[in-house]
């Protein structure tokens, strides 16, 4: 039979043991983000864009530090620059961002909100003629209204992804609403990477 007394004792460690495990589970999390976040940045991380990856919703980060970090997103995610709000699909491989998270799970971070610090279009401000402007003509292919993107198919390079910068003259957004799969057009537009192009107007 067990005294009143050493129930107490017990159930006291019991509880004891109980905070101790809880601690150590917070102090778990707390390592992981700050692992991740780096300086004690807390609920956000700031980088430079080095991927994006429209089909599954996924932003890929490199911290000064050179760790990658990727980052989940969906068509609620915010993205600002200069006051302005555009899609995720507009940020561009070299755009220097802070993301602020907004859950976790499974090592899996979800952002719901990114500030463009720094855009890689320079001080020309994105959208602007500097970089290396090429022309492009192909037949358009799997227009993404909602996040400003196509696919253009030509003989010479294959087939690129087309992104309208973050502020697009009116007339190349009419061209871009009226566009339609299996068209042919002739676009300038600077190579991000071996596969994406930023438009810079139609012609």
């Amino acid at each position: 039979m067990v005294s009143m007394q050493q129930a107490a004792t017990r159930g006291i460690a019991i509880l004891a043991v109980a905070a101790s495990a809880a601690c150590s589970s917070t102090g778990g999390l707390g390592n992981i983000l700050g692992g991740v976040f780096g300086q004690g940045q807390g609920g956000q991380i700031s980088g430079t864009v080095r991927n994006i990856d429209t089909r599954n919703q996924q932003l890929t980060l490199q911290q000064s530090n050179g760790q990658n970090v990727n980052l989940s997103y969906d068509n609620q995610t915010q993205v600002v620059y200069q006051n302005q709000n555009y899609s995720v699909a507009n940020l561009q491989y070299g755009d220097q961002v802070t993301a602020r998270i907004a859950n976790s799970n499974n090592n899996q971070y979800y952002t719901d909100y990114i500030h463009v610090d720094q855009s890689v279009s320079g001080n020309t401000g994105v959208g602007g003629v500097q970089g290396n402007v090429q022309s492009f003509e192909g037949t358009v292919r799997n227009i993404d209204r909602t996040n400003g993107i196509f696919q253009l198919t030509g003989s010479a390079y294959g087939t690129l992804t087309v992104s309208l910068p973050y502020n697009p003259r009116q007339a190349d957004l009419n061209r871009f609403q009226s566009l339609r799969s299996g068209d042919n057009v002739r676009i300038y537009g600077v190579l991000s990477n071996n596969s994406r192009v930023e438009l810079r107007q139609f012609y």
